[in-house]
């Protein structure tokens, strides 16, 4: 569990921190989201039925600033839609954004880390399974398509 947290802290800095002057940035965001990508595999916890609060959110702006201050190269992308079946059709093409998906993962992970560290560590993974699922997996995995695209 413990990895799994320093793995989220490790890419959650980069929303809440302006103009972080890290080497190799894009290498090491790359080698943690697919941390987080592989820990999805490795998830266990026991169903829990107890109520909990809800965590304190973010002003999304906020963060948003944060992550285009530490990637001032990050852009838009080229996206196809998740069902092709005419390349010529322009309809099936759509437009990314690589601040916009991070700053998304990062709000996921804080989500997760606040539920381990403040309700529970079934209600963490759980969310965890729930989310990475149906919204931080495919983030991810346009990001780092992103990634290695500009890294080509």
């Amino acid at each position: 569990m413990t990895e799994l947290l320093t793995t989220i802290d490790d890419i959650v800095k980069y929303g809440h921190k302006v103009n972080l002057i890290t080497s190799d940035r894009n290498n090491l965001l790359e080698r943690n989201l697919v941390k987080i990508y592989g820990s999805y595999f490795d998830i266990s916890y026991d169903i829990d039925d107890l109520e909990y609060q809800d965590s304190e959110r973010i002003e999304y702006h906020i963060v948003r600033q944060n992550v285009e201050s530490n990637f001032k190269d990050f852009g838009f992308y080229k996206t196809i839609t998740d069902n092709i079946e005419d390349f010529n059709d322009i309809a099936n093409f759509g437009v990314g954004d690589a601040i916009d998906d991070l700053t998304d993962i990062i709000f996921d992970l804080l989500e997760i880390k606040w539920r381990i560290e403040n309700n529970s560590l079934n209600n963490g993974l759980a969310y965890f399974e729930l989310i990475f699922k149906v919204h931080t997996q495919q983030h991810i995995l346009d990001l780092l398509n992103y990634l290695k695209k500009k890294d080509s």
